[in-house]
């Protein structure tokens, strides 16, 4: 019977990542282009973005490029002209999916203008026009631009001290959202969450808060959260990575909810102890809270928005245990203690430090190291030796080309979920 019930749950799960993944906006073989200025080029919100994806759809073959060159604008900028920068960054990949993200320097850093405005909506549908007829298949995400941080303190600039600059760029946002309509464009608004996040940050901790977005107009790590978390679900990203619910009140116990896992060896005695082979990993956020440049902002963003909610839930219930305090180990790591009631009201491993959100950060530090290989060969290497014509250019590029490759394979490789095994022990 117990064999029967196990390959049930295997079989649920097994419907549910296909289910979940045919509604997920990316597909098996899709090459995504973040494209934008030097919001873009922090590599940041596309890092967290591809770990994501890596993680929650493993068996998902989607290559990622980051082509965001910081002062551009929707005509181009130190990279080069707008054609120059979408042949050479955008079009030789040959993607099947392109995010756009312009609007910061484009707005001048002052109030809105009718010139300004002509040049951006032009400039805006000049990139969609070239793009789709390179790639007539190509899916289009537009992004409504980042937020000017206009809640947290006054402006950076003097300039801007009588305005409220996010003003400009909601509006281009809003103009987004109309040509999107009109050009059959998705859309993903990264300005909204982000503006709320900061207003319940200030009111949480409004010093914390101004390490949102420090000075203004490039995001911290902490903010780069929050627009992943937008992308994603405009990309209609799953919130669940596993859930898991047992039934501890008799005997035997017994599994009323495995979604998105398989569970095997389930047993009783002294607590309950099982063994999980999940089909995703979470987000790291224990370890993104305490990494370099996450710090405190990380955890006060978590605090101050949706993001667990809509991205990194990962429950586990167990109900009918008797009353009194319990262990939770998997792999026989101490991951915390428990009362009977909390465990009955479920906990959410992805916001402690488990095997699973260990796995999940190496998976993140290969994301950043194929990311650094890339932007060296394509800016130091393609863009800044070109004048020179130099002979050992073209094997360089092909030498780092490679070597992303392999990085890659075993960023996929590492993602692959491994099964646990858990127990819930009683402490006397």
């Amino acid at each position: 019977m117990r064999k029967v019930l196990c390959l049930l749950c295997m079989m649920a799960a097994s419907v549910g990542f296909s289910q979940s993944a045919n509604h997920f906006y990316l597909k098996n073989v899709d090459r995504v282009v973040f494209y934008g200025d030097s919001i873009t080029a922090q590599r940041l919100y596309t890092m967290i973005a591809e770990t994501y994806v890596v993680t929650r759809y493993p068996q998902l073959n989607v290559t990622f490029v980051n082509s965001g060159w910081g002062g551009d604008t929707v005509n181009g900028g130190l990279g080069g002209t707008i054609d120059t920068r979408l042949q050479r960054d955008v079009i030789a990949y040959n993607p099947t999916v392109i995010t756009i993200m312009l609007g910061m320097n484009d707005g001048g850093y002052k109030a809105e203008t009718e010139d300004n405005d002509e040049k951006y909506f032009n400039g805006y549908r000049h990139i969609v026009t070239t793009v789709r007829s390179a790639l007539p298949q190509i899916r289009i995400t537009a992004i409504e631009p980042s937020p000017y941080d206009d809640v947290t303190g006054p402006p950076a600039f003097p300039v801007l001290s009588n305005i409220h600059y996010n003003d400009v760029m909601m509006s281009y946002g809003k103009w987004i959202a109309n040509y999107a309509k009109q050009a059959n464009l998705d859309v993903a608004d990264l300005n909204t969450g982000l503006v709320k996040t900061l207003e319940n940050a200030k009111a949480l901790d409004p010093k914390g808060a101004k390490d949102i977005i420090p000075g203004h107009i490039h995001p911290s790590f902490a903010g780069h959260m929050i627009m992943a978390e937008e992308l994603l679900k405009a990309w209609k990203a799953r919130p669940v990575v596993a859930a898991v619910t047992i039934d501890a009140s008799r005997q035997e116990p017994r599994i009323r909810l495995a979604e998105h896992t398989s569970i095997s060896r389930l047993s009783g005695g002294n607590g309950i102890q099982w063994t999980e082979l999940d089909d995703a990993l979470p987000l790291p956020f224990p370890q993104w809270e305490a990494m370099w440049g996450g710090g405190a902002a990380a955890g006060l963003v978590i605090r101050s928005s949706d993001i667990t909610a809509a991205l990194n839930e990962e429950p586990l219930k167990i109900e009918g245990l008797k009353s009194g305090v319990y262990a939770l180990r998997i792999d026989s790591k101490k991951i915390g203690a428990f009362n009977n009631d909390e465990l009955a009201g479920g906990i959410n491993l992805a916001l402690m430090e488990t095997p699973m959100t260990n796995q999940a950060m190496k998976v993140y530090d290969l994301t950043v190291s194929h990311g650094d290989i890339h932007d060296a060969r394509w800016r130091t290497v393609q863009v800044s030796l070109a004048p020179y014509d130099l002979p050992q250019t073209k094997a360089t590029m092909e030498y780092l080309d490679a070597l992303e490759r392999t990085v890659i394979e075993k960023q996929h490789e590492v993602a692959q979920p491994t099964p646990h095994r858990f127990e819930v022990i009683p402490l006397s």
